[in-house]
C-alpha cells in the first residue's frame, strides 16, 4: 500500500508543471484523473521537444503523463462541465494551472469549486501571480527563468545569459506545490478542513537563488560576477568549477588550493595560502588548474585526489552514467505500458518509503479513454 492510495486527484492543468506535480502524487498513491479537452487533449501531447515521438505522441508529455487516467470534457460545455464538477465533488484535490482570470471564467475557481466540496484540496499555479504588471505574461519556463536572474548563475563571465538546459522552474513549481498539497493533506487530516494552495513560478525559482539572493543582500548588492572561465556557482571561489583534463572532464568542488597543489604537483598553486586569495584571485587561480589538469587523464587525476578526500568527480554524459554500477544500483528505470500494448522505457519516482521502492507500470493514458469508465464509476 502506497501512502496516498485512497486520495482522488481532478487535474485540470496542462503543460509540465501542474502535470509533473500530479504525477508524484500518482506516484505516491493518489489515483489523478486527468482531464482533457476532447479532440486535442493536452497540448503537451503534440508539443515536442525533439524529433522522437512516443506512440505517436510527443515524449513530454508521456514522461509526465503515465499512470494516470484521461477523462474528455469540454469546460466551456456545461453538461462537460457539470460532469466534472460531479466528480470534483468526490475528489480530495484539485489541480489547475490556467492564467490568473480563466478559471473565474470557466466556473471552477476555488469558491465555486468549494460551494460542491468545502474540504477539497484546491493546488493552483500561475506564472506569476494574480497581481501586479506581469500577472498576464504567459508562464513559460524559459520566459520565467529570463526574468528571474537565474540565467547570469551558470555559464562563463563573458557567456551572457544562459538559461538551464532543462524546464527547471515547471518541475521546481509542480514540486513546491505537492509540498503544499501534502502539508494540507495533513493539516485536514488533524482539523478537517480544505485549503487553498497557491504556487508561482517565479516564486519557485526566486527561492530556488535563496543562497546567492541573501549574499546579494548582504554584500551590499555587488553585480553577479561569474568566474572567467570554468564557472559553475558565481559567488564560490576557486577551485569550483569543471576542467578539461587530457581524456574528458574533472569537476572540482571547494578545496583549499595550497593542499591540491601539492597533491597535482602543480607549484605554481602554492602561493595562494589565503583563503581571501582563492576568491579575489579566482580566475588567475583557475587558470593555472586549467593548464595543468589537461596535462593528464581524469582517471589520473581522480586515483589523487579521491584518497586524499578531496571532492572530485568524473563529468559523464547519460551514456557513460547508465553503463556505470553507481546508477545501477539505483534501479531509476521502470517500463510502464498502455492499454494498447504500447511499452516505453521512463524513470520511476525518487522517494523510497521503508526502503520500498515507489513503481507503476501503468503507462499514459489514451485521450479521453476513461471517460465512460469513470462516469459510470461515479454516476456522472
Amino acid at each position: 500500500m502506497k501512502p496516498l492510495d485512497g486520495i482522488l486527484v481532478v487535474d485540470l492543468s496542462q503543460f509540465l508543471s501542474g502535470p509533473s506535480a500530479s504525477l508524484k502524487l500518482a506516484d505516491l498513491g493518489a489515483r489523478v484523473i486527468k482531464i482533457e479537452r476532447p479532440v486535442i487533449g493536452d497540448i503537451c501531447r503534440s508539443l515536442y521537444v525533439s524529433n522522437v515521438s512516443i506512440n505517436g505522441e510527443s515524449t513530454v508529455f508521456h514522461a509526465i503523463n503515465r499512470n494516470k487516467e484521461s477523462f474528455a470534457a469540454d469546460l466551456k460545455n456545461e453538461i462537460d462541465k457539470t460532469r466534472v464538477l460531479r466528480l470534483i465533488e468526490k475528489a480530495d484535490i484539485v489541480i489547475h494551472n490556467f492564467r490568473p482570470g480563466v478559471i473565474n471564467r470557466l466556473g471552477l475557481d476555488y469558491e465555486r469549486v468549494k460551494k460542491v466540496n468545502s474540504t477539497i484540496l484546491y493546488g493552483e499555479i500561475s506564472g506569476y501571480g494574480k497581481e501586479g504588471p506581469w500577472k498576464d505574461k504567459p508562464g513559460q519556463d524559459l520566459l520565467v527563468q529570463s526574468l528571474s536572474g537565474v540565467t547570469w548563475l551558470s555559464g562563463n563571465k563573458n557567456d551572457g545569459p544562459v538559461p538551464m538546459g532543462l524546464a527547471i522552474v515547471d518541475i521546481l513549481t509542480g514540486a513546491h506545490l505537492v509540498q503544499g498539497l501534502l502539508a494540507a493533506l495533513i493539516r485536514k487530516g488533524v482539523d478537517g478542513k480544505g485549503a487553498k494552495i497557491e504556487v508561482s513560478m517565479m516564486e519557485s525559482v526566486v527561492d530556488l537563488q535563496f543562497e546567492t539572493i541573501t549574499t546579494y543582500f548582504m554584500d551590499g548588492g555587488q553585480p553577479t560576477e561569474r568566474t572567467e572561465s570554468n564557472n559553475a556557482h558565481a559567488y564560490l571561489g576557486a577551485p569550483y568549477g569543471i576542467y578539461k583534463t587530457g581524456n574528458g572532464h574533472l569537476a572540482l568542488a571547494m578545496g583549499q588550493i595550497p593542499v591540491l597543489g601539492e597533491l597535482l604537483g602543480c607549484k605554481k598553486l602554492l602561493k595562494y595560502k589565503k583563503t581571501a586569495s582563492w576568491f579575489d584571485q579566482r580566475d588567475e587561480i583557475k587558470d593555472v588548474l586549467s593548464k595543468h589538469l589537461i596535462q593528464e587523464t581524469t582517471q589520473k587525476w581522480m586515483s589523487v585526489l579521491e584518497p586524499a578526500d578531496i571532492w572530485c568527480a568524473d563529468v559523464m554524459d547519460w551514456e557513460t552514467l547508465f553503463q556505470s554500477e553507481g546508477y545501477k544500483i539505483l534501479n531509476m528505470e521502470q517500463e510502464v505500458q498502455m492499454t494498447d500494448g504500447f511499452r516505453f522505457k521512463t524513470t520511476r519516482c525518487p522517494i523510497r518509503i521503508d526502503g520500498q521502492l515507489l513503481v507503476s507500470d501503468k503507462g499514459t493514458p489514451i485521450l479521453g479513454e476513461h471517460t465512460e469508465k469513470i462516469a459510470k464509476e461515479f454516476m456522472l
